[in-house]
């Protein structure tokens, strides 16, 4: 189903990362007026306008949300760290804090935007082991469910009026310059590509394409509404998904790694929480395929040679 482009001035908040600049591109692309709320100016100058705010008080920033188009919040810190509890404190707080923040500018203002796109993580489902999640399934245990809880309670409480919400449930975004998809690749490239533990962990994963297009269509498309899974149709094992990247990226062998070396490795070597690879989940985008939205990338393998040019 073609879906109507987004038009007009577009802010998104804490747009200066990975996934803000892709979409920031896009959205220029289609002729959209962007405007990235950020602590730091964007790694990268483009045809954005970039606006400092400090991600917890209503400032002069706030005047960028009069009569914009959309508001799309992606404010967090990035969960690829080991989990020390100043960490997880931050990790809560750059989350919820700023959504709050965006509530009350918009409170102060006399024409807010009509959509809200709010971003939050499948992570809500917590690790279950053979389970297939959608958007009825129950939230899981732990931090990581806890904190996409509040994340998504802190933007249905700051939330204006009027204002339709969408919010995105996003598993693993995968792109070759952006994304933990790097890092994994450089790993396979050394030769250590292999399953981690058993390999039959679930690993939920969307091209940054269709992540673009889905963030385009609830902008744009006033039918949209509500809790959406963000991710491929196809959900795979660790073991497939590292064998998958070994083809892309044409690495010969890839040792396995067993679930105690990755404890000890991940945070002395890659400076990650281990548990990001030794669980996992599968997730399937119900909502968004009972609604017509057809992927471009489906299937791994396409995605996999799409990103590496293979």
């Amino acid at each position: 189903m073609q879906s109507p482009k987004p038009t007009g001035k577009v802010v998104i908040a804490g747009g200066s990362g990975y996934l803000g600049l892709n979409l920031a591109r896009r959205l220029c692309e289609h002729g959209c007026e962007v405007v990235i709320l950020s602590r730091r100016p964007p790694r990268e100058s483009g045809p954005w306008r970039h606006v400092p705010w400090d991600a917890r008080t209503v400032g002069a920033w706030a005047s960028e949300l009069e009569g914009a188009a959309g508001l799309v919040n992606l404010a967090g810190r990035s969960v690829d760290c080991v989990k020390t509890p100043d960490h997880c404190d931050e990790i809560l707080r750059s989350r919820v804090e700023p959504t709050i923040a965006l509530g009350m500018a918009l409170k102060r203002i006399d024409a807010p935007p009509p959509v809200w796109v709010q971003m939050s993580t499948s992570h809500i489902y917590g690790d279950p082991p053979e389970l297939v999640c959608d958007e009825s399934s129950p939230f899981g245990y732990g931090l990581a469910p806890f904190v996409a809880s509040a994340w998504e309670d802190a933007a249905a409480a700051a939330a204006h009026e009027g204002v339709r919400r969408v919010v995105l449930r996003t598993s693993f975004v995968m792109g070759r310059d952006g994304g933990f998809l790097p890092r994994l690749a450089k790993v396979a490239r050394l030769g250590f590509g292999g399953r981690v533990g058993h390999g039959r962990q679930g690993l939920s994963w969307i091209h940054e394409r269709d992540m673009n297009r889905i963030f385009e269509r609830a902008l744009a498309e006033d039918s949209m509404q509500g809790v959406y899974v963000t991710t491929a149709p196809n959900p795979v094992s660790n073991a497939e998904f590292m064998r998958t990247l070994r083809r892309a990226i044409g690495a010969p062998i890839g040792l396995p790694a067993t679930a105690w070396m990755v404890r000890i490795g991940a945070p002395l070597f890659m400076r990650t929480d281990p548990e990001l690879a030794i669980y996992g989940r599968y997730c399937v985008p119900a909502r968004l395929e009972r609604e017509g939205f057809e992927f471009e990338f489906s299937d791994l393998e396409s995605a996999m040679r799409d990103i590496y040019n293979r």
